[in-house]
């Protein structure tokens, strides 16, 4: 309170405080950004490949999935072959980013060159992550092999005498 002087007499008034502004509503957070498929486990993995699965189907496939040949394969078991799954993904990931409705106007063009061409060549590459599989034939792709020398560890200890060189 303070006391103001009006026509010589004192007169005490209270402050009012200005009225509040309205109270904006809270801004919606988006949701979060979805992780690269290779960094998920267990039901975030198979939700996601779900999700990659449903859209691989029934956009990818019927729009962009050209003839199957021996110099273009493709594997109808796709999600078991791990580069593949990953590649798909990041096209995904890339599609949902270039195409949704707040996409800018040449999102499309750019996910076409930069992304679904790029990919698909890989993938349907003779020597990509199908190229021992057949139209109704799946064939596991062989891992290169790998030392098993740490290549940052301690070194192997020198030859004892009577080991072989």
């Amino acid at each position: 309170m303070t006391t103001d002087t009006v026509d010589g007499q004192a007169r005490e008034r209270k402050w009012e405080r200005a009225p509040a502004a309205p109270a904006e509503p809270p801004a919606e957070t988006p949701p979060p950004r979805p992780k690269f498929i290779l960094y998920l486990e267990g039901a975030e993995y198979a939700d996601s490949l779900r999700r990659l699965t449903l859209w691989t189907h029934h956009v990818l496939l019927p729009v962009y999935g050209r003839e199957v040949t021996s110099g273009t394969p493709w594997c109808g078991r796709w999600w078991e072959h791990p580069e593949a799954v990953a590649q798909l993904h990041g096209l995904w990931l890339a599609w949902g980013e270039l195409t949704g409705a707040d996409a800018e106007m040449t999102g499309p063009a750019s996910w076409h060159r930069d992304f679904l061409m790029p990919v698909m060549e890989s993938l349907r590459s003779p020597q990509g992550p199908f190229a021992g599989c057949k139209p109704g034939g799946h064939r596991r792709k062989e891992v290169p092999p790998v030392d098993a020398v740490d290549p940052f560890g301690p070194p192997p200890p020198p030859p004892g005498p009577g080991d072989r060189v």
